[in-house]
């Protein structure tokens, strides 16, 4: 079966607080470079962003840190696309920070004004919709609720709509319940996760939260975007379905559940269409079992 061109309804929608998205959704960390660290194409990558809005995408995941010498995801989002429709969903990340070297470092709770104030500015908003507190891999058995009550103050503020948690565990997660109410959280996720993953996946949905899984594609390859070695089962299965693989693992990822939001990225309008096209592809329950085994 070769998928015609479709939209991003076809994945069904999910609402994150009072906002109504499409399930299939837009990662923009892939439109400021190439895999191999080159400049994108500033031409190219608008049009994809513009192709995805035609295409009914309404939920677009970005940060103030996806940027590279040339390119800033989030100007080129403000380019592309302001001003913004009213559909459209603009979820954002703090916690991390890049100095213009690319030196990487974590904010205190007193910093992530100043973070969310530089997601304004070059969004061109008055108000983010989603922000993520992004926890790093340091803190993994760490408290949140200084960092997380920080931005909870920004939402009463009116600076932030909703708030989300990233990169967190299952206690991470109840301790920002308790402070705040909570839309979304995104954690790597994809076929062959453990089994606690997918158990916090479900549990997330049981309180009515949306789970966002980044590198749902990428499996392993993480940010170089592929899976280095596909299994043989996956292939033969997309190639019987005649779909990619990529298709597959979007399709297997938003089956786990009506609470799942995919956001895969790219800078290739092709890719971009299939990606869309998949959140129509449905799968057997003996499909379903043949990737998960695989």
């Amino acid at each position: 079966m070769t998928l015609n061109p479709l939209t991003a309804s076809a994945a069904g929608t999910w609402r994150l607080g009072d906002l109504t998205v499409n399930r299939m959704g837009f990662g923009a960390m892939r439109l400021t470079h190439l895999a191999d660290g080159s400049p994108s194409d500033r031409d190219r990558v608008t049009g994809v962003l513009r192709k995805a809005v035609e295409l009914g995408v309404n939920h677009i995941d970005t940060a103030a840190f996806y940027f590279s010498p040339l390119r800033s995801a989030n100007e080129l989002i403000n380019s592309a696309l302001a001003p913004y429709g009213d559909e459209l969903v603009i979820t954002t990340k703090v916690g991390p920070g890049r100095g213009p070297g690319g030196d990487w470092w974590w904010a205190t709770p007193g910093q992530l004004r100043g973070q969310v104030e530089e997601n304004l500015r070059q969004l061109g908003r008055d108000h983010l919709d989603v922000v993520n507190l992004r926890i790093p891999p340091s803190q993994a058995d760490g408290s949140l609720a200084e960092h997380f009550g920080a931005l909870a103050e920004l939402r009463a503020a009116g600076l932030i709509r909703h708030l989300g948690i990233s990169n967190v565990s299952p206690a991470q997660f109840a301790e920002a319940l308790a402070i705040a109410p909570v839309v979304c959280v995104q954690n790597a996720y994809g076929i062959g996760s453990p089994a606690e993953d997918h158990a916090f996946l479900d549990a997330c949905g049981e309180q009515g939260v949306a789970f966002v899984p980044f590198f749902a594609i990428a499996g392993s390859g993480k940010e170089a975007g592929v899976v280095s070695e596909e299994a043989e089962r996956v292939r033969s299965l997309a190639k019987e379905r005649g779909v990619s693989a990529a298709q597959l693992r979007l399709a297997w990822t938003l089956n786990r559940g009506t609470h799942v939001l995919a956001i895969p990225g790219t800078g290739n309008p092709d890719h971009l269409a299939e990606n869309i096209a998949a959140g129509a592809l449905r799968l057997s329950a003996e499909e379903i079992a043949l990737l998960e085994a695989a």
